[in-house]
């Protein structure tokens, strides 16, 4: 089973968790200035964790495809952990969605 994939992704939900727990809005000039050369805004970081359980995605139906029409090497079990992962993932990110939108929501009812 391939962890790297894994790690990269959550080695990037860190660094993007770390990003917005600073205070500093991506599209500031202070954030710009503290950017480290080369950093992610949240935004591209976001779109980069959504492509990545995109990937995974395509890749374990893939894997299943090939399994399904008996042209693959790969056995059952590589197969279903793909998939297992992919459906991990994807779980993840409906977490992460459905926290920025309660985070979202309530600075919006915020009172001025």
């Amino acid at each position: 089973m391939d962890t790297q994939g894994m790690e990269k992704m959550l080695s990037l939900m860190r660094g993007t968790a770390a990003q917005a727990s600073g205070g500093i809005s991506p599209a500031s000039p202070a954030a710009e200035k503290n950017a480290a050369p080369g950093g992610l805004n949240f935004a591209e970081a976001l779109k980069n964790s959504i492509d990545q359980v995109n990937h995974a995605q395509k890749q374990a139906n893939q894997m299943a495809e090939n399994l399904a029409a008996g042209n693959s090497n790969q056995n059952l079990h590589e197969v279903m952990a793909a998939l297992q992962t992919a459906s991990i993932s994807f779980q993840e990110m409906v977490q992460v969605r459905n926290r920025l939108v309660s985070a979202y929501q309530d600075v919006m009812n915020m009172q001025v």
